[in-house]
């Protein structure tokens, strides 16, 4: 008998491919369950409709790019760093490498290029839970470059939400800049602007 983890995951890798493949408001339970050869009960005992079982998509997503880019590593060197080199350093690095992987990543490209409404709550009004599952990552690496003294000081979690702010605003606007900037020139602009504002 298949695990619940398993039995998650096979249906957040299908809503991911529906929403890839069709865009967020085609995209139904129904769909999902038939390709992740599951019974549609099984798809709606875990979430209620859609926007759930997108919701807990995109933070999946994000969560793995964090990860990924080493975000949560506390600010200490991984194996991409190089000696004695600083916190904040490492966390623009880092900060950088989440916003190119998200400007690479299908379910966020389709989402910002077809359905960028569906942001709006997230990107005007409210935090959510993808934001907060960010915020609990970089607010210690933050805390930690205040400690070695490359980061300024000043509240960690306010600084920390101005980094995830700043990375989700070039995120979305990127067709703003693609006139005059190609996506590797955008994010070089973001950690030019993320150093200055991180600096002592």
């Amino acid at each position: 008998m298949a695990s619940k983890r398993n039995v998650d995951d096979r249906i957040l890798d299908a809503a991911r491919a529906c929403v890839e493949d069709f865009g967020v408001r085609r995209t139904t339970l129904t769909d999902v369950a038939r390709r992740a050869g599951v019974s549609r009960p099984t798809v709606y005992r875990r979430w209620p409709d859609a926007t759930a079982l997108v919701a807990d998509l995109i933070t999946r997503e994000l969560r793995r790019i964090l990860l990924e880019e080493g975000v949560a590593s506390d600010g200490r060197p991984g194996e991409d760093d190089r000696p004695g080199e600083s916190v904040r350093v490492r966390l623009v690095r880092r900060a950088s490498g989440v916003a190119r992987a998200m400007l690479a990543h299908p379910l966020f490209t389709r989402i910002v290029d077809t359905e960028p409404e569906l942001l709006t709550t997230y990107t005007f009004q409210r935090l959510g839970t993808s934001h907060r599952v960010a915020l609990e990552l970089v607010e210690p690496v933050v805390a930690e470059g205040q400690r070695d003294g490359s980061v300024r000081a000043g509240d960690p979690a306010v600084l920390a939400r101005f980094v995830l702010v700043t990375v989700q605003g070039t995120v979305t606007s990127r067709r703003l800049f693609a006139d005059v900037l190609d996506e590797a020139g955008l994010v070089d602009e973001l950690a030019a602007s993320l150093d200055g504002y991180l600096a002592p």
